[in-house]
């Protein structure tokens, strides 16, 4: 194996990983907004965030990072307080399914 098939094989385990990892991001964040769990989803988006960023994909990242931003009672800039969950829930839902089509492209 050269060194240029090493790298390949490297690179796409680390695709792979992250396309697991983003799978089951997925799913504990439709168990959390099922819940209404505000501060994990924050935290997932935050954790999903900084993979896809690792990995060039903005538009995932930048969804992500407004999930984050909604989780934690902010606008989806991260500058000004939303303090209705209901409002934040909602925004989040129609974030994780725009998501999910960037995800797929």
């Amino acid at each position: 194996m050269d060194d240029d098939e090493e790298e390949r094989e490297f690179s796409k385990s680390i695709v792979y990983g992250f396309f697991e990892q983003a799978e089951g991001t997925f799913k504990k964040m439709e168990l959390s907004l099922a819940k209404g769990d505000l501060a994990q989803l924050s935290s997932l988006g935050h954790f999903l965030k900084g993979s896809s960023a690792t990995l060039g994909l903005t538009k995932v990242k930048d969804s992500c990072e407004k999930i984050q931003h909604f989780g934690a009672h902010k606008d989806e800039s991260g500058t000004v307080e939303v303090p209705e969950d209901a409002e934040c829930l909602n925004r989040i839902k129609e974030i994780i399914a725009s998501l999910k089509v960037e995800y797929a492209e």
